[in-house]
């Protein structure tokens, strides 16, 4: 046998062996990845049944922040209050606050100033029908004349209007004036021309009834 064919078998003989060493060694290697990913898939499913337990056993707690979140209500004391004084709905009331500053202090750019966001001239009117005489702008931050005076100034707007809780709030929302012009006593939701206005009044009746499902007793409605 010739020295270049003996050559070439032993080369084949090498070349073989390391063909099925990197064979095996891939297959070690898928063998790693498969038992990982089983793990990664294991540890998962382990996971989304322990987070699932925990909002199970929870659940109350785990609502209860959501609607802080997508519904809050604060101050429902003063809200209660001022509901039972001056016969408007607490829901009601608190649906307007939502509506008007997610029961956030805040100033807006036309000057509307804390929760129900009340603007001096309609602070001053207040005044006026109250018989009151120390209206200071600065007040109205504090939460408990806030509401005190939105409270009143709803309740005139819904005697105003005859009960008529639509007409009462596109006047809160667009000015008596408008609100008169557009009907009055007997507006109706699509008598209303002002697609923001519309919209605020469709907003507020929709979380009313958001209210009155969810804060019930917090707002004294059992």
């Amino acid at each position: 046998m010739s020295t270049s064919v003996r050559t070439r078998r032993t080369s084949s003989r090498r070349g073989g062996g390391r063909s099925r060493r990197r064979a095996s060694s891939r297959s070690r290697t898928r063998g790693r990845s498969q038992r990982g990913r089983r793990a990664l898939v294991i540890g998962g499913t382990l996971l989304v049944a322990a987070l699932g337990g925990f909002l199970l056993v929870n659940s109350d707690r785990f609502q209860r922040t959501l609607e802080e979140v997508t519904l809050p209500l604060r101050h429902e004391d003063i809200i209660r209050q001022q509901a039972a004084e001056k016969g408007v709905p607490a829901d009601l009331i608190a649906a307007v606050i939502y509506a008007e500053s997610r029961f956030r202090d805040q100033t807006s750019h036309a000057g509307a100033r804390g929760l129900m966001q009340i603007t001096p001239s309609t602070a001053k009117l207040i005044e006026k029908l109250s018989g009151g005489q120390t209206f200071k702008f600065e007040d109205l931050s504090d939460p408990d004349i806030n509401i005190r005076y939105g409270t009143f100034y709803l309740r005139y707007l819904i005697r105003k209007y005859g009960d008529n809780e639509i007409a009462a709030l596109a006047a809160y929302n667009a000015g008596e004036t408008n609100a008169t012009a557009w009907g009055g006593s007997n507006l109706r939701l699509d008598d209303i021309p002002f697609p923001e206005t519309r919209g605020y009044v469709e907003n507020v009746l929709d979380k009313r009834d958001e209210y009155a499902r969810h804060y019930r007793h917090e707002l004294g409605l059992d």
